[in-house]
């Protein structure tokens, strides 16, 4: 479960990591409300759970609260990256010195918490990684141990961290590790922790990704999944229990399986295209279950072709195409659908859809032709 910047900062406050003093806003009204509270400079940032907020217009200084409450306004209803914005996080404008990056996430394959740090804050850290991989400090931590101070001044030293910050990081550190652990998330990134004018080290932002699979040791956060879950598709998916992520593109995917699904953005985008989302029916889906699945994946406004990839094991292709006409009957979808069907009852299935299936429905041998058909189509009708 990702959670929203202003959830993350008032997690991030219970652990005693300083964060900017802030308050939600919904409407302009209540941001003005909020800059009046607040006082001086005030940002207004746009909730989103998508990168590249400031670039688009999501986040507007005010120097009093009528600008507050004008900004406000015109970044309530922007839509970035398909991201509407509904909400607004109204914080107190920091005196930046320096921004440097800070995060705990979960390697899997070394099977250990990684804590990295970087003076190079406010960056994409991934550009950061690959092209100043010698300015991205990274260090595994045993969890039977804890983090240490000695960690901290090991990633402080490499990471060349300015003296004057150094204290105030290596508390930063050590209080997003223990947020961490309390709170069984798989990432806790800070970009940019500040190092302020006068002499604070402040997360200025935070991204908080809580394993879905233990809020059922943490009530508390369970009750922000309605919050964070406000996304129409992914709400519908939520409710009917499937697997969703919705993207940026064009070209809706549904697979049964999570390497099949990946398997399926990566020839999408081979193929020059990209995805609008994707789905995971699940390895036994039978008709009813990729009847939902459709129902959730069509009902996303920006997908302008299909690509369903089944491999049959549990899976019976026979199945699968019974559900998509069930689906096709309910729906009246008439944007195209390629399907690829493999595996147990792969000829059946496909004798289905020749025999039964509307028009804009095609069927092709292989995954990469599926993928290529699938972006061939959302090109034309875009």
């Amino acid at each position: 479960m990702d959670l929203f910047e202003y959830q993350g900062k008032q997690l991030f406050a219970t652990y005693g990591l300083a964060v900017p003093s802030g308050e939600v806003a919904d409407t302009p009204e209540q941001a003005k409300a909020a800059a009046e509270a607040i006082g001086g400079t005030v940002v207004v940032k746009a909730q989103v759970q998508v990168g590249g907020r400031g670039k688009a217009g999501g986040i507007k200084l005010a120097t009093d609260p009528d600008e507050a409450y004008a900004e406000a306004g015109s970044i309530l209803g922007m839509d970035i990256k398909g991201h509407v914005v509904k909400r607004l996080w109204i914080e107190a404008a920091s005196d930046i010195k320096k921004e440097y990056y800070a995060s705990v996430t979960f390697d899997r394959s070394a099977k250990k918490p990684l804590v990295m740090l970087s003076a190079m804050g406010g960056m994409d850290i991934e550009a950061v990684a690959e092209e100043h991989p010698e300015a991205l400090a990274r260090l595994h931590v045993d969890p039977l141990i804890g983090f240490q101070p000695h960690h901290g001044r090991w990633l402080i030293y490499h990471a060349n961290i300015d003296e004057p910050a150094q204290k105030g990081v290596l508390d930063a550190l050590t209080k997003a590790y223990e947020a961490f652990i309390g709170l069984e998330a798989t990432l806790i990134e800070i970009n940019p922790l500040i190092w302020t004018a006068d002499d604070r080290v402040v997360a200025l932002d935070a991204k908080v990704s809580i394993d879905n699979n233990a809020l059922y040791r943490h009530p508390d956060l369970e009750a922000l999944k309605e919050s964070v879950t406000d996304d129409p598709q992914e709400r519908m998916a939520h409710e009917r229990g499937v697997t969703y992520v919705k993207l940026d593109g064009d070209v809706g995917i549904m697979g049964n399986g999570a390497g099949i699904v990946m398997s399926s953005l990566d020839v999408v985008a081979l193929a020059g295209g990209t995805p609008a989302n994707f789905l995971d029916a699940g390895g036994g889906s039978n008709a009813e279950a990729v009847a939902t699945a459709l129902e959730v994946l069509l009902s996303d406004p920006k997908v302008k072709s299909l690509m369903i990839n089944i491999f049959g094991g549990i899976t019976r292709c026979d199945e699968v195409a019974e559900g998509l006409l069930t689906a096709l009957d309910t729906l009246g979808a008439t944007l195209p659908i390629v399907v690829r069907l493999d595996g147990t009852a792969a000829e059946a299935g496909r004798a289905i859809i020749a025999e039964r299936a509307p028009a804009n429905v095609v069927v092709e041998p292989t995954m990469i032709s599926a993928a290529k058909r699938a972006v061939e189509l959302a090109k034309e009708a875009s």
